[in-house]
């Protein structure tokens, strides 16, 4: 059966030589016949150069050029689209989930799984920040979300061709990988590993861009915040209005006097604070039915090498 490795790059022509070293080995292990498909997101370094004098070389590599820079869950869906293996891996370039891990997914493939995730049993190599930010969003995203995902998986895994075929079919346009392949489902199973050190360069994500990532996850996956909402607002109109009818029944039968200024704003920047929040949960949900709307093609691809 055929092996075809997806890895995603941008601007990493710094760790790229070293991936390939540790690459070639672990794929060779798994099939003689195997694919490296690189995704240019559109890197602005050296990358697609130094890819494009490797695709000269071996025609197992292939290199698919987005226009621009997509983001990581487009290039994946790139990459995807154009691997032909009977077994599609996705692989990140920064080395932080090691190639070695190659041979173990595709021992669980052979045995009939469909989508083989990695685990990150040891995460010492990040931050403790990250490690705790990352804990709480895989809670919170699981109790939330209609198709929990594995604890401590990210996007390192081996999907079968069916499984890939799934994926595909979705259209979504805002995109979240993980939750796209918890979703499909099939017969999954997770291999655990330990997290290195990124091999070389640094990380483009920076926290504000894992928020919004985490945001994305979140909306795409459930509509649960907008009924918590519902049943918020409905809660503290109630409030209110018993609130309001305590302080006439007051007024009425024992002539008490208004209350005075500060409880009259703190109820109002409370209530305010209530409305603006929901309206921001709206307009979460909003802004990504105007994106769906707009149909816009999910990447554009600028050329393809070796395909």
């Amino acid at each position: 059966m055929k092996l075809s490795v997806i890895v995603p790059v941008f601007n990493e022509e710094s760790v790229l030589p070293q991936l390939r070293t540790r690459l070639e080995p672990a794929v060779q292990q798994c099939t003689p016949d195997y694919e490296v498909l690189f995704i240019n997101d559109g890197s602005t370094d050296g990358t697609l150069a130094l890819l494009k004098t490797w695709a000269e070389n071996d025609k197992r590599i292939k290199i698919v050029s987005l226009s621009r820079n997509f983001g990581k869950e487009a290039a994946l869906t790139a990459g995807l689209a154009a691997a032909t293996g009977d077994g599609v891996a996705v692989l990140d370039a920064d080395l932080q989930d090691p190639p070695e891990i190659l041979p173990q997914l595709w021992e669980k493939f052979q045995q009939g799984f469909d989508n083989i995730y990695g685990v990150r049993k040891d995460r010492t190599a990040d931050s403790f920040f990250k490690r705790i930010s990352a804990g709480t969003f895989y809670k919170v995203y699981n109790r939330l979300a209609d198709s929990p995902i594995p604890y401590n998986a990210g996007d390192c895994r081996l999907l079968s061709r069916r499984a890939v075929e799934a994926v595909l079919a979705l259209p979504e346009r805002e995109r979240f990988m993980k939750g796209l392949f918890s979703w499909a489902g099939f017969k999954s199973i997770g291999v655990p590993f330990v997290r290195e050190s990124r091999g070389a360069g640094h990380t483009k994500w920076n926290y504000w861009k894992l928020w919004n990532f985490a945001l994305n996850g979140l909306t795409a996956s459930t509509t649960l915040p907008l009924k918590l909402w519902t049943y918020f607002g409905l809660f503290v109109s109630c409030g209110a209005f018993g609130y309001a009818g305590w302080a006439a029944y007051k007024k009425i039968v024992f002539g008490n006097p208004v209350s005075g200024w500060t409880s009259l704003m703190v109820a109002i920047l409370f209530f305010s604070g209530v409305q603006l929040i929901t309206l921001g949960v709206i307009g979460e949900y909003l802004s990504r039915i105007f994106n769906e709307v707009k149909q816009r093609p999910t990447y554009w691809i600028d050329e393809k090498i070796n395909l």
